[in-house]
């Protein structure tokens, strides 16, 4: 093969344009490409770092303002709270006061009641103690013929009344 036979003659200058070729893609890639995708790379992991760097310090800053505004809400609780209840004793003690009022104005009422039916019943004993006195005159005089002075028939009432 004639191929085979020119191998020793054109072996060094192969090698050497082999070596040419691999030299410039070691000196273009290795030395001009190379570093600057390793930059890249560093300045994208650094990028990265700074990244999760400031999310762990403003997870930490949530963190913190979600504990103040807890802090807060249990303040703002316990101060409705505290005006509830503040409100609460107040409208109790007004209803309390107006139910006072109220029941002293019913218990003049009664007082008032009562006063009128004391009045009624001594004016209706009084009634009583006449319409009987006239009864008691009637009945005498029908029943035993006797006449009864209108006197001694009130007397007799009022014995009467006082005994039973």
């Amino acid at each position: 093969m004639p191929q085979l036979a020119q191998l020793p003659e054109i072996f060094w200058s192969q090698f050497f344009w082999l070596a040419v070729v691999f030299g410039v893609i070691f000196f273009a890639i290795g030395l001009g490409m190379v570093p600057k995708i390793q930059s890249t790379v560093d300045q994208r992991d650094q990028k990265m770092a700074d990244d999760l760097a400031a999310a762990e310090r403003a997870r930490i800053e949530a963190d913190a303002n979600e504990e103040a505004f807890r802090l807060r809400m249990d303040e703002s609780r316990a101060e409705a709270m505290k005006t509830t209840a503040a409100a609460k004793a107040q409208g109790a003690k007004a209803i309390e006061q107006k139910v006072a009022k109220a029941d002293a104005a019913i218990q003049a009422k009664l007082d008032k009641a009562a006063e009128a039916i004391r009045a009624s019943r001594t004016e209706a004993l009084a009634n009583i103690e006449a319409v009987a006195s006239e009864l008691v005159q009637d009945i005498a005089s029908k029943v035993a013929g006797l006449k009864v002075s209108r006197d001694d028939a009130t007397k007799a009432v009022k014995a009467e009344l006082t005994h039973g």
